[in-house]
């Protein structure tokens, strides 16, 4: 079994290994040709054009900042949730809420992109008075119902793992259930609470069917109420019909995608391990 486990390991292993050396080798020749600073920095895409235009800056900065905006919403939203369900809920509040943020995660992405195009969209459309809601707030506010299961599961989980008595001496020291809720029991977690916010943003920045609903899939510079393209919805909207230049492009867009994530798993796992130390 030992060596059954081990093989197991190292196989998840490989597949990332040849994941990467797929993307890099796809990749690499299109950023070589276009030029790098005009790869990232360029402002403009125009692929099917005369005159091409390969510049993903767009893609990359809607990517972020759709990013943050569902970190900005959803995460509060899901830690709240999460001391709700741990130490405020009875066991049928309790018992209910777990099934809706269960059956949550088992959505496939195309809903929540149907909903939100039905709902969402024209909402934003009629409370900002705009002449289309299809823009980067629908997008944020899609992103950020769609990291929520994950976010609250793994909190709960974190916050549950506190030892009971780190409660109980705040509580025997005179402070009140909510101060021992934010001041005792959320610090004690926040290592489990990061690597929800880890999950989270993995999900986020990894959508793409439901942004492509909901964003416009508009090559342009974000701005909060225009319509936008990410990085993920820039490979999925041209992939079928790319060939030549314009295929090589999208895989190189995809190899930027890869290492955009990487690092910033990367950089909050160290957080994360810090945090633990």
């Amino acid at each position: 079994m030992s060596m059954t486990f081990t093989v197991c390991g190292f196989i998840a292993v490989g597949f990332v290994l040849l994941i990467t050396i797929f993307l890099v080798v796809s990749g690499t020749p299109a950023i070589a040709e276009i030029g790098f600073i005009d790869f990232i920095f360029g402002t403009k895409w125009a692929s099917t054009a005369k005159e091409a235009s390969y510049g993903i800056l767009p893609f990359i900065m809607s990517s972020i900042y759709g990013t943050l905006g569902a970190i900005v919403i959803g995460v509060p939203l899901g830690i709240l949730c999460a001391v709700f369900l741990a130490k405020v809920a009875g066991k049928k509040s309790s018992s209910l809420v777990s099934n809706a943020v269960n059956l949550m995660s088992g959505i496939p992405s195309v809903v929540y992109g149907l909903v939100g195009m039905i709902v969402i969209v024209p909402t934003v459309r009629e409370v900002f008075d705009l002449p289309d809601g299809a823009n980067l707030f629908s997008a944020m506010i899609v992103l950020a119902i769609m990291i929520l299961p994950s976010v609250i599961s793994v909190s709960e989980t974190a916050i549950r793992a506190v030892p009971r008595e780190y409660e109980e001496a705040s509580l025997a020291l005179g402070a009140t259930k909510t101060e021992t809720i934010f001041k005792v029991i959320l610090p004690a977690a926040k290592s489990g609470i990061l690597a929800s916010v880890v999950l989270g943003i993995g999900r986020a920045i990894g959508e793409a069917m439901a942004v492509m609903m909901v964003s416009g899939n508009v090559a342009n510079m974000p701005k909060l109420f225009g319509s936008v393209r990410f990085l993920t919805t820039a490979v999925a909207s041209e992939m079928s019909y790319s060939s030549g230049l314009q295929r090589q492009a999208l895989f190189s867009v995809a190899l930027v995608l890869f290492v955009f994530i990487l690092a910033i798993n990367l950089v909050l796992n160290l957080v994360i391990k810090r945090e633990k130390k």
